[in-house]
């Protein structure tokens, strides 16, 4: 998957390091019983998927590439 750009895109690196922040904030608000921040962090994992795929409809992902199958 390396070969072909995989998640080497603007989009993609911003979706995963807001949810990656999210996810911390979640886990550290779950330990300290706090649920108000427990979903502020689910909030923020959200967040980031909707900002990698807003991203990425603004032309910030990868581009559509033609599959090529071989015949067997």
């Amino acid at each position: 998957m390396a070969g072909h750009g995989h998640g080497h895109t603007p989009a993609a690196w911003t979706g995963v390091i807001i949810a990656f922040i999210g996810f911390c904030v979640a886990g550290a608000f779950m330990v300290m019983s706090n649920p108000v921040g427990f979903w502020a962090g689910m909030g923020l994992i959200v967040a980031g998927a909707v900002v990698g795929g807003a991203m990425r409809l603004a032309g910030l992902g990868q581009k559509p590439q033609p599959v090529v199958r071989s015949q067997s």
